[in-house]
């Protein structure tokens, strides 16, 4: 498949420096070759916080087969959307001019 996906990976309360170390070796070891791994601290001081590793990974045949299955309708909603605006903005198009080239001598 040609289009990537962004996925995430969070990364569990780890209860030691070493264990931390392991989870995220083994996360980068399990990435694809595409990966771009980002990681970042995510969270705040209510809910805690955790370390989310966000990454590229090729679409696979079954989200592939939901986009198709749902492009059309996104499509024509986005058209249905377009026209709703124009007409509320009064929008009118205007046919290309023509441009006739002159000789300057």
């Amino acid at each position: 498949m040609s289009k990537l996906v962004k996925d995430f990976i969070e990364v569990a309360d780890c209860g030691s420096l070493d264990a931390l170390i392991e989870r995220l070796t083994e996360v980068r070891d399990n990435l694809p070759d595409a990966g771009q791994a980002q990681v970042r601290m995510r969270g705040d001081d209510i809910f805690g916080r955790h370390i989310c590793v966000s990454f590229y990974r090729p679409q696979t045949a079954d989200e592939a087969e939901c986009d198709a299955r749902y492009a059309d309708a996104y499509r024509q909603s986005r058209e249905r959307e377009l026209n709703r605006l124009q007409d509320e903005l009064g929008f009118c198009p205007v046919p290309p001019q023509r441009r006739r080239l002159r000789a300057v001598a």
